[in-house]
């Protein structure tokens, strides 16, 4: 048995022609119709790239108890499992934040892996090589990590030195040496179309016939502001665009490799992403800041099982969490580990009458805590103006880059341990957050009729209702009290929920 997963970071849904988009060229993610089972209902989970990573380990939910951070010395790692039951893991990645403070935890647990430099603000080239960078967009994002990427271009001169083009070329190279074996894994990930979107020229011009010298081609998170016109944001989709076809054409690469060596016929196959990105939609550029709307947390997924049909849809009810069970039950190793997600393969073979999932949820730690039932999506904000109380349960003091300062150290508890942990004692600390909820407020959508979240509704009851489900959940998880404080779903709630039962 062998297994592949082709990741790419921050693929919208709505930018590949497989989801109905009409003009943007992805004629290799097209090929993904023929060959995989298309997932038309698979969504994202916990937010943004480290917990969506977490997510792909544990197959649990932990936006609630912790925010971007390494793997804890709790969480259980279905790498490890895999590898402990006769499976080599390898990873190959661009993805620059495996090697910082807040991820320095998950390549380890690949039985061997390789990475890639100099994506986004990777700290890679000296900056002093970025003094003579050609003159930005006002627009963009600015800072050390731009005055990074301009550094980490001069060691890009052509495409064959991009990290993505290298993270696909380790992926095939892994592949020719292990195509006869058995009992492998293989993770491909591409940190592009992650902005900022750098890409060559011949890509660009499938989009403009005189690309712009100083694009519009890292925004700035946030809502959009008065000093991005609509032609900024065309721009900028073009730019997005451009990447997106970049991908495309190296994961034609892939496609040719497997299907020379007939391997759709006895290797599992994954295309995946972690998050989508807003791109003016609903007024909000980026993911992180933003209530998770459709375009962040909608996921393109397909997947390719030799005993399964291709070339069909489903319309499952599906997550990132469920990637982990389905890899342990195709390799045939029980799954003991304590998952939220569950297996695929019944879907696949058609096996499975009943709803994989009644709810899911979504969101970022300090964020919007986001219900889905099928029908509406419920967005619950703080109730609180500071956007608080926000503790995180955890045994490892990263963040993104550097550690936590002495005033979240100070408020240190230590406590005995709960599911999030596997019943190990944790501490838990105090943050707060760049994340304002309380200003948007509470949203609800129903998807069916407002599949573009146009038109929030207020409905007092359906509200109520998708509370309940939330709590529901919340209590399934064992979210932090201070979730239920900063969420405003106190013990009277609660105890609606009990008396139903």
């Amino acid at each position: 048995m062998r297994a592949i997963m082709l990741m790419f970071d921050t693929l919208a849904r709505d930018f590949l022609s497989n989801y109905g988009n009409d003009w943007i060229n992805t004629p290799n993610f097209e090929r993904l119709r023929e060959k995989t089972i298309t997932f038309d209902n698979f969504y994202g989970g916990s937010m943004p790239c480290m917990p969506a990573r977490r997510e792909l380990h544990t197959g649990r939910y932990n936006f609630m108890h912790r925010s971007w951070g390494q793997l804890e010395p709790f969480d259980s790692s279905i790498f490890d499992t895999l590898q402990q039951n006769g499976v080599y893991c390898h990873l190959v990645t661009d993805h620059s934040h495996y090697f910082e403070d807040g991820g320095a935890t998950y390549h380890n647990r690949y039985s061997t892996w390789e990475g890639f430099r100099g994506q986004e603000g990777d700290r890679w080239v000296p900056r002093k090589q970025a003094e003579n960078h050609p003159p930005l967009n006002p627009l963009n994002k600015s800072g050390i990590s731009v005055e990074q990427h301009f550094a980490n271009r001069t060691r890009q001169a052509v495409e064959e030195d991009l990290s993505t083009v290298q993270t696909i070329q380790a992926g095939l190279d892994f592949l020719e040496q292990y195509k006869n074996e058995d009992q492998w894994f293989l993770q491909v990930e591409c940190f592009d179309p992650h902005e900022p979107f750098y890409v060559p020229a011949t890509y660009r011009k499938l989009y403009q016939e005189t690309p712009n010298e100083s694009p519009y081609f890292w925004p700035k998170y946030g809502r959009v502001t008065e000093d991005v016109g609509e032609q900024d944001l065309i721009e900028l989709q073009k730019e997005y665009a451009a990447l997106i076809s970049m991908c495309d054409h190296h994961l034609g690469r892939v496609l040719d490799f497997i299907e020379k060596n007939n391997m759709w016929e006895d290797t599992l196959i994954i295309v995946n992403t972690d998050h989508g990105f807003l791109l003016g939609e609903h007024d909000w550029l980026g993911k992180n800041v933003a209530p998770m709307y459709e375009e962040i947390i909608h996921l393109p997924f397909f997947i390719s099982y030799p005993e399964a049909e291709s070339g069909t849809h489903t319309q499952v009810l599906s997550q990132t969490i469920d990637i982990p069970a389905t890899l342990l039950d195709y390799f045939e190793i029980e799954n003991t580990l304590d998952m939220d997600g569950k297996s695929l393969l019944p879907v696949l073979k058609k096996q499975h009458s009943q709803p994989l999932h009644q709810e899911i949820i979504f969101g970022t730690n300090g964020g919007h805590v986001n219900i889905y039932d099928g029908r509406y999506v419920y967005m619950r904000a703080s109730v609180h103006p500071s956007n608080g109380p926000i503790t995180m349960q955890t045994l490892s003091y990263a963040s993104l880059r550097g550690f936590f300062n002495k005033e979240v150290l100070d408020s240190m508890v230590l406590k005995e341990g709960n599911r999030f942990t596997n019943h190990f004692p944790y501490t838990e600390v105090e943050v707060s957050t760049y994340i304002d909820s309380y200003s948007v407020g509470h949203l609800l959508f129903d998807l069916k009729n407002d599949p573009k979240q146009l038109t929030p509704l207020h409905d007092p009851l359906i509200e109520q209702e998708m509370i309940q489900k939330l709590i529901k959940v919340m209590d399934q998880i064992e979210a932090p009290e201070s979730e239920y404080q900063r969420l405003g779903l106190r013990n009277t709630q609660r105890q609606t929920i009990e008396r139903k039962k």
